[in-house]
């Protein structure tokens, strides 16, 4: 028997599912719809990470609604395969209405997703696509504009371990066995899951044919996937992996730090973290603790050098002492509001003191740059901002340490109250 448990045991109704409670329960958008007879099933892409249900919900609206069900997989697929099971919408196989579940639609480019849309504006076909990836950013606007996006949640563990009981039971069938599986077993697939119902299934089925009278934490040890490896670098997980690392360390929370580093170091992804820490130093830190960056340097090229496993020591080293540090992100600021003003085209004309001059033009007045050097403590008043943004202050200082004693000093030698 080819067929994997989680097809044999794919679920035809929405009280067979687990999980998704904000799409299939009680007054949810979706269980709503199949709820209503002869409902218009509108277009939808179907947006979350593998196994939690997509194709699954894809099946069973196409059962209670009696609509053919055409499946492709989008890298597998070319725009001549679509268009075939396009054209096929028209005849007497699609009575109850055509419906495309196109499975990883992101790997379509721009003209073969345009070539939905004659399809699907004429109500010719329903589309649902399903994608990992975010939505918003890899499918074609004028699809999109189209189409109902839901969300699709990883499984919680608790979910997870209903399905994995389930499935028990329909292997034990299968096969006249009476199998058990001890608490802890059950509980590791869960968690090692990570969401995936799929993968938990996998395991199970692996775990099932090894073991003996009970399926125990030793089988599904050596069978479970480790926790940590659905990390993607090219991914929306990975962008939300190094957005927890920042926010932590922004949030002064070492503990949440080290656990976020710890996920993508696990994951193999050295160079991520390096430039992550990098970055943090001077946006998040800056000039509350100007060394920041000199430290977590010299971090991240001992980890560069050394590689993992050990080059994770120095990279903690930075990640602790970064959120450990006072934060300031005055200067980082001070550039954004600079550059906001030069794309908006403001600032043309520099002060001629300021530029390299040796010689002045017809009608040019000879405009003189005074040397700070040349008088008390290095500074003199003069004005170096172009004349249209001369009163413009981009930078302000933080209350921290540093920047307040910089204030001070340069209070009392320009004279401010």
């Amino acid at each position: 028997m080819n067929t994997p448990l989680a097809e044999r045991i794919r679920p035809e109704t929405i009280r067979d599912m687990v999980g998704q409670p904000h799409l299939f329960g009680a007054g949810a958008p979706l269980s709503t719809l199949l709820s209503k007879e002869h409902a218009a099933v509108p277009n939808m892409i179907f947006y979350g990470p593998s196994g939690v249900g997509k194709t699954t919900a894809a099946n069973i609206i196409a059962k209670q609604t009696g609509m053919t069900l055409y499946k492709r997989n989008a890298t597998s697929a070319g725009s001549s395969d679509i268009r075939d099971v396009l054209n096929q919408s028209d005849s007497l196989l699609s009575f109850g209405g055509a419906l495309l579940y196109l499975d990883e639609i992101q790997y379509l480019n721009k003209r073969q997703q345009q070539t939905l849309l004659e399809y699907i504006e004429d109500g010719r076909v329903t589309l649902i696509a399903s994608t990992t990836e975010n939505p918003y950013f890899y499918i074609y606007k004028a699809l999109l504009s189209r189409c109902l996006v839901f969300e699709f949640k990883e499984i919680s563990p608790q979910d997870i371990e209903k399905a994995l009981l389930r499935a028990l039971t329909f292997l034990n069938k299968e096969f006249s066995l009476e199998k058990t599986m001890e608490e802890d077993a059950l509980r590791l697939l869960g968690v090692n899951s990570e969401g995936d119902v799929r993968c938990a299934l996998n395991s199970l089925e692996i775990a099932f044919k090894i073991s003996g009278d009970q399926i125990t934490l030793q089988d599904v040890s050596g069978v479970s996937p480790r926790t940590i490896f659905s990390h993607d670098r090219f991914g929306d997980d990975h962008y939300e992996l190094v957005s927890a690392l920042q926010k932590s360390i922004r949030g002064s929370d070492p503990d949440a730090a080290v656990f976020y580093l710890a996920k993508l170091l696990e994951a193999g992804d050295l160079l991520s973290a390096c430039r992550r820490l990098l970055v943090i130093a001077s946006e998040d830190i800056g000039l509350a603790y100007p060394m920041a960056i000199t430290i977590t340097k010299s971090c991240v090229d001992s980890a560069l050098q050394l590689g993992l496993p050990e080059g994770r020591i120095p990279l903690a080293q930075a990640a602790v002492m970064l959120a450990a540090s006072p934060k300031s992100n005055t200067a980082y600021m001070a550039l954004e509001q600079a550059l906001a003003d030069v794309r908006a085209g403001k600032g043309r004309d520099m002060p001629s003191r300021l530029k390299n001059n040796h010689f002045f033009g017809v009608g040019e007045t000879k405009d003189v740059y005074l040397y700070p050097h040349d008088y008390p403590n290095a500074y003199v008043k003069q004005t170096y901002l172009p004349q249209d943004i001369a009163e413009k202050q981009y930078y302000h200082y933080g209350e921290n340490k540093h920047e307040q004693a910089a204030k001070i000093y340069w209070d009392k030698i320009k004279h401010k109250k």
